[in-house]
């Protein structure tokens, strides 16, 4: 168990929480959600003793170990990748090392020798003699293949270091295990595999993420950030918001019928209460309105953007056809594909990390040749893209306001305007005037989806818009996409946004790719009919 107790942070004026009191029990899975900015990951921070609350102690069971996530890899860049994966569990490392180091020696002192029979002992004690085995399968688990288990972590790209680092926390099966988004650059395969994991582990899980399917498939309590605390709610993302929703339109009934009441009683009081003969009633009265108290509905801190996509023009009924297109760096990422994407499809595109989805995308967009083959566009095409690296596209130091105000209609755009685009986009006051290196990954990704507003796109080309957007951003864009007429063509792991949108599914696999007119539901269904097929 870990708990809080009376916990707050504040950061001169600026209150981020306050009397956070709550106990995170052994078996539970916690799911931590609220708006960003609102001091989730400072909140886990101190949980894990990284940072010092302004007031409030943090309370561990005695002889519980802890597990965190950390977003750091470049302390291990020249570690080998199962070395760093080891030292996950500090002891069995130590001991690893000074095995390592006794083995290595050509002649070995009576004491070493002697030394010898103790650490085997203590090295098959801590699981020693199947480490191997068991960080391999971690590692293969998250996508990360036995061939580059050897190299070192810094010959990895950045998404799949930080799988090594998700294999680091989970080599030791801590009794606490704290994540802040272990979700992020995982594919639909490897998120799967750590539900299963997770869900079989035995301790005390608190996990941050933005993907809903995740939460609702971990989560047994969710712990809600929201109004300066934390509020602990039985079950997953799903029946937290019923209940919230539930709550909600309960309080606002309770409040219609106590502020009925008072005017009633507001009424009669005024009335009659310099009559006589009804002053005893009138005092009667008065006391009852005293005692009514209304329900305290405060605004929560969740703000949703404002996302409508509106294209400046018409799109024809072809739009893109592919005529056998392939692709090859250095490996064969497709080849002979062929495809027609018609106006009104909204097209999800899935696959494994490093199966070509990014760039078959760029190829359908003309930012990228196929190697062989031919991409015909129709003529009235205008595509908006949103890049899966916010970098490819913002003009870094450039001021946010300015950088947008490049992309309007040819007739210009007052500042007013642009200043209330960036408002739909959650852009208040002086932050429309922040340089672009110092925006937040949201931020970024807000700015991006801005700047498609504003041009006017009849083609939708997105690159995992929801990795670094909130709840409450993400389910506002799912919305708008659904509402587009027009053509979306996108690439995600996150199973409700992929599911909830696409009518079309495109999966890039070793097979080859596959091209399913219908929902990912229908397509893992018709999957799993099709292996069944194969294997009988």
């Amino acid at each position: 168990m870990i708990a809080a107790d009376d916990i707050a942070m504040r950061y001169g004026k600026k209150v981020l929480f306050e009397h956070v009191s709550i106990k995170f029990r052994p078996g539970c899975r916690y799911g931590l959600i609220g708006a960003n900015g609102s001091g989730k990951s400072t909140f886990m921070k101190i949980l894990t003793g990284q940072l010092t609350a302004t007031t409030g102690d943090v309370y561990t069971e005695k002889d519980c170990s802890l597990g965190y996530l950390r977003q750091d890899h470049y302390q291990y860049e020249e570690n080998e990748i199962l070395d760093v994966v080891y030292m996950g569990n500090p002891r069995l490392w130590s001991i690893h090392q000074e095995r390592e180091m006794l083995y290595t020696k050509s002649v070995l002192t009576d004491a070493e020798t002697n030394r010898i029979g103790d650490v085997e002992e203590q090295f098959a004690d801590v699981g020693g003699y199947t480490m191997e085995a068991d960080a391999a399968k971690l590692l293969e688990g998250l996508g990360i293949s036995e061939p580059v288990h050897h190299e070192p972590l810094g010959a990895l790209t950045g998404g799949f270091k930080l799988r090594v680092l998700l294999a680091q926390v989970l080599f030791a099966s801590p009794d606490i295990l704290l994540m802040d988004e272990p979700t992020n650059h995982l594919d639909m395969v490897s998120r799967d595999w750590l539900v299963t994991l997770l869900n079989q582990h035995h301790g005390t899980v608190v996990v941050i993420s933005h993907d809903r399917h995740f939460l609702n498939s971990v989560c047994t309590h969710v712990a809600d950030l929201d109004y300066q605390e934390i509020r602990e709610f039985n079950g997953n993302y799903d029946d937290f918001m019923t209940a919230q929703a539930v709550a909600l339109e309960r309080a606002r009934k309770e409040n219609a019928r106590k502020e009925k009441r008072m005017t009633e009683l507001k009424e009669f009081i005024n009335r009659f209460s310099a009559n006589a003969s009804k002053a005893r009633q009138a005092t009667s009265r008065q006391k009852e309105l005293d005692k009514i108290q209304l329900h305290d509905i405060r605004p929560s801190s969740r703000v949703s953007p404002f996302i409508r996509f509106t294209p400046a023009q018409r799109l024809g009924a072809k739009v893109i056809e592919c005529e056998g297109i392939a692709k090859s760096y250095d490996h064969t990422l497709f080849k002979d594909f062929s495809c027609t994407i018609e106006k009104g499809e909204k097209i999800g595109i899935i696959g494994t990390n490093g199966a070509g989805k990014t760039t078959l995308l760029k190829i359908i967009s003309g930012l990228v040749k196929p190697d062989k083959g031919n991409v015909i566009r129709g003529e009235s095409m205008c595509i908006s893209y949103f890049p899966q690296d916010a970098r490819d596209i913002l003009v870094e130091k450039a001021v946010a306001i300015d950088w947008l105000g490049k992309f309007a209609s040819p007739g210009g755009i007052t500042e007013t305007e642009l200043r209330a685009v960036m408002g739909k986009m959650l852009f208040r006051g002086e932050d429309v005037h922040k340089k672009t290196s110092v925006l937040s990954g949201g931020e970024r990704a807000r700015l991006i989806i801005a700047r498609m507003m504003l041009e006017g796109g009849n083609v939708l080309v997105l690159d995992e818009p929801t990795n670094h957007l909130d709840l409450e951003s993400i389910e506002s864009l799912n919305y708008a996409l659904t509402l587009f007429e027009e053509t979306v063509i996108f690439v995600s792991h996150d199973r409700e946004f992929i599911n909830s949108l696409a009518t079309r599914i495109i999966e890039i696999s070793t097979d080859g790719i596959h091209d399913y007119p219908g929902n990912l539901t229908e397509y893992e269904s018709w999957k799993r009919r099709r292996n069944k097929t194969a294997r009988t």
